[in-house]
């Protein structure tokens, strides 16, 4: 049995913790996923930086994981780059949306910098309004993992472990960031959760749907994974090829 775990994309105001996209795409914010093609191509940025601030005590454990995962999937000829900085965030213990965003703007830089992409990994001290949110996507280039929930939904057997889920949050929200699941383009693949937008109905993707009123921590048993799977990779080839078209793109 694989386990379930929570994770957040704010996608439209449909959703709890929503945005307005008129207002973020004139200050070139976007909506997860509008940097997609930005990442997976080369036309425009040929090097990366992947940005991970971090409240003391806070360090995350998957950078070079989520390093990895997009070496596997971007075209970047010049590399992606890991940048780390530890960062007092000033925030109370309980984060909105907005507040994540706010702060990743506050301390961090513009996402198109001359040849380079830059995305931003924020690890806060605290939880998600809603705390049974992991992770959360909140614009084009900026997502927050919550290790605090991430510690607290391990069980008392420690299987799984709290840096196994760190990593598969951490990868999946990377994969909000790169326009999965069918956040702005339309996969040919019947393996979007009909029931959970955005996530995948296969078990095996990290990209796999949450349920929201359980705890992983009722889980007694299984993995999860940490890479996405053949039908997200498809996705992804068929975005940068340009055989899928994408919209809502902040460059293309």
């Amino acid at each position: 049995m694989r386990v379930i775990f929570v994770i957040t994309v704010i996608l439209s105001a449909g959703f709890a913790g929503c945005f307005g996209t008129d207002e973020l795409f004139e200050e070139k914010r976007g909506i997860p996923g509008g940097l997609a093609l930005a990442c997976l191509q080369d036309d425009k940025f040929e090097r990366m930086k992947i940005h991970f601030l971090y409240e003391e005590g806070y360090d995350p454990i998957a950078m070079d994981l989520v390093k990895t995962r997009l070496q596997q999937v971007c075209d970047k000829p010049k590399g992606i780059q890991i940048v780390a900085n530890a960062i007092d965030f000033s925030e109370d213990n309980s984060w909105s949306s907005d507040d994540v965003r706010d702060a990743r703007w506050k301390h961090g830089g513009d996402a198109m910098g001359s040849d380079t992409l830059h995305w931003y990994f924020l690890f806060p001290q605290g939880t998600h309004n809603d705390e049974s949110v992991l992770g959360v996507a909140v614009d084009a280039s900026t997502v927050a993992v919550f290790k605090d929930s991430i510690s607290e939904s391990e069980n008392f057997l420690g299987r799984p472990s709290a840096d196994e889920i760190e990593k598969a949050v951490t990868v999946h929200e990377a994969g909000h960031l790169l326009g999965l699941v069918n956040l702005v383009y339309q996969s040919p693949i019947d393996h979007e959760d009909s029931e959970h937008p955005g996530h995948s109905n296969n078990e095996d993707s990290v990209m796999y749907w949450a349920i929201e009123s359980s705890s992983i921590g009722n889980i007694f048993s299984g993995s999860i994974p940490d890479e996405f799977d053949d039908a997200d990779k498809s996705d992804l080839a068929g975005m940068a090829s340009g055989e899928l078209k994408c919209s809502d793109q902040l460059w293309s």
